[in-house]
């Protein structure tokens, strides 16, 4: 196994889809010889060529409509908006078309289109670039949503997205991409979408997070067990669908449940899960379950970033209000 980072990771998986199957198709702006913004089609297009990868225009709406047009024609395009807030300008071809298209036609024409996007707080970018936004995608039928939270699942859900008939929104926290290292097989291998992940397994409290928040509340998992808080951390790496199962499973087992999101209280998707669970698990709740992030405003200036975003103290003092309810 190599020792990857996730933007690595995701590289590797572009490499060996283009690689596998020709009718793979990478385009978005700067992601030709250039190699993305962040590097993550690097070396792509000198090994594949420029029918494969190559730049288009700074038009998002563009992007969208020849994701849609490519698909129709049966290719499998992998677009990339730069940054996940630029997504309102290609929402008509996401949501208004390729999300229903396979609806459309009565499940007669496939709509393999894959929408990579880096996003996410903690490393300063201007305005407009690290709002959390998943929860709009989350809120549109026919769309599939993934965020991983570690190099091994980015590999596994990208060429598991890449090869799905249906449209799939991936969402790359920027965060991640260098901050830590993980061993991934370096053969292709496939992560199911739809499947949450146990991160850490515990008896006292669940916790439900997704993305960079998987990396918080595992630091306030490893904080609290000094104290004798035994907490089982889920990763649900995929937002739409979501795995209800086995966070149901968790909140049985454990009695007590803390959701985290980085977005914005209003946003996200974890006002859904938190319904969800009171409705399946109501009688097996001994405390309120507690819900950690962001606060409902415009995501502020890189100044007051750290302040606004969520942290593993936060979560450690949702934990404990749980507990000690």
């Amino acid at each position: 196994m190599a020792n990857l980072t996730m933007i690595q990771a995701i590289t590797e998986a572009l490499d060996q889809e283009l690689a596998r199957d020709e009718k793979v198709l990478i385009f978005g702006e700067d992601v030709g010889k250039n190699g993305g913004v962040f590097r993550a089609t690097q070396g792509l297009y000198d090994k594949h060529g420029e029918d494969r990868v190559n730049d288009t225009p700074l038009a998002e709406s563009g992007i969208g409509g020849m994701a849609f047009g490519l698909a129709v024609q049966g290719f499998r395009p992998v677009a990339e908006i730069q940054f996940f807030g630029f997504v309102f300008e290609v929402m008509d071809s996401i949501v208004g078309q390729i999300s229903r298209t396979r609806y459309r036609m009565g499940g007669k024409l496939n709509m393999p289109v894959v929408v990579r996007s880096p996003f996410g707080g903690g490393v300063h970018t201007p305005e407009m670039h690290a709002d959390s936004l998943e929860g709009l995608m989350a809120q549109a039928p026919g769309l599939k949503v993934v965020i991983p939270s570690n190099p091994y699942d980015a590999k596994g859900l990208l060429t598991s997205a890449i090869r799905d008939n249906d449209p799939v929104v991936f969402l790359e926290h920027m965060k991640l991409y260098r901050s830590f290292r993980d061993e991934v097989p370096e053969e292709q291998y496939t992560v199911p979408i739809g499947k949450a992940a146990i991160a850490k397994e515990g008896t006292d409290v669940t916790v439900v997070a997704y993305g960079y928040m998987v990396r918080e509340a595992l630091k306030a998992a490893e904080n609290l067990e000094k104290d004798g808080v035994s907490v089982e951390v889920i990763d649900l790496r995929t937002v739409s669908p979501i795995d209800y199962e086995t966070v149901v499973a968790s909140v049985e087992k454990t009695g007590r449940m803390v959701m985290v999101q980085e977005a914005q209280r209003q946003a996200g998707v974890g006002n859904t899960v938190i319904s969800e669970v009171s409705q399946r698990s109501v009688l097996s709740l001994e405390a309120p379950i507690g819900f950690v992030s962001a606060p409902d405003t415009i995501y502020p200036f890189g100044q007051a970033e750290n302040t606004w975003l969520p942290s593993a103290d936060d979560i450690t003092e949702a934990i404990n209000k749980a507990v000690n309810f």
